[in-house]
């Protein structure tokens, strides 16, 4: 209930991605007892709550990304004047690809507090799922929609080794799979989630490629895509940087500059390319 003469709390509550037994005792709690329901989409939430067998007491407003901006000053008075604002999107934790940040990062300037239920995520879902390294990995969310604009936010993760999760619709996932096999190539490996924790959910692993393929016959659902991130690059050796050395030597360029030079741009030590060209040369002299 609310109370004045106490702090109130911004609270993101998860909830179900589609499986409605994933709701959490705590969401369930909050849902029935929070003083406002900050919610992306009403009716959703009053379907959720319904589903759930929850009688919210609160209050129930909308909170989207078309009057998150005119909204952020309302819901943060409600805060400080001691209410519990519960904030809850479609699905999965709000704030993430989602209606939220924009009120959470306000919140703090101001001062409220703010904590979360958490819960479910279609992004460590699909992570967890794809087969691909889940130990570093960077959240891309939806890219443009025209194709030129898509390619361009691919390209600028060409050398991305982290693995890469977007989300996409079911009409777009066989235009984005074949902007991402012509930037990153057919043979990269990636994985498509959709439908996750539902009755016909499916993680698809292959290659680009041939997942290419299989979004042209049509897909259905909510999709996730998890591509591998790029392979490091391999370290030059010594002895391949070498013919760089005698390459700027022969343009005219002094022996420790065309070291310091060629040294720099690989990434390896001065002092071992240097002994490595002195060592070259002496044996050149044999």
């Amino acid at each position: 209930m609310q109370n004045s003469d106490e702090e109130g709390v911004i609270v993101l509550g998860a909830t179900p991605i589609g499986n409605l037994s994933d709701a959490s005792p705590r969401l369930r709690e909050i849902m029935q007892s929070a003083d406002v329901i900050a919610a992306e989409d009403t009716r959703n939430f009053h379907h959720l709550a319904h589903a759930l067998g929850i009688k919210p007491s609160g209050r129930v407003m909308s909170l989207h990304e078309h009057n998150e901006a005119h909204k952020l000053g309302e819901v943060i008075e409600l805060a400080r004047q001691g209410s519990t604002v519960l904030v809850v999107s479609d699905a999965g934790m709000p704030a993430v690809s989602d209606p939220g940040y924009p009120l959470v990062a306000a919140a703090m300037q101001e001062g409220i507090r703010v904590t979360a239920v958490p819960g479910p995520s279609a992004v460590l879902t699909a992570l967890a799922l794809s087969g691909l390294p889940t130990g570093r990995f960077t959240f891309e969310g939806f890219l443009p929609r025209k194709a030129g604009e898509r390619r361009k936010r691919l390209n600028a993760l060409l050398h991305e080794e982290r693995t890469m999760v977007f989300f996409e619709s079911p009409h777009r996932v066989a235009e984005f799979l074949g902007s991402a096999v012509e930037v990153f190539g057919a043979q990269r490996q990636a994985a498509v989630a959709r439908e996750l924790t539902k009755k016909f959910e499916e993680v698809r692993r292959d290659e680009l490629g041939v997942l290419k393929v299989w979004a042209d016959e049509g897909v259905r659902g909510e999709i996730v895509v998890v591509i591998s991130g790029a392979s490091a690059p391999q370290a030059p050796s010594i002895d391949d940087l070498l013919p760089q050395v005698s390459a700027l030597i022969g343009e005219g360029m002094r022996m420790k500059q065309a070291v310091a030079e060629v040294a720099e741009s690989a990434g390896v030590k001065k002092r071992e390319l240097y002994e490595a060209v002195l060592a070259e040369r002496h044996e050149a002299k044999k």
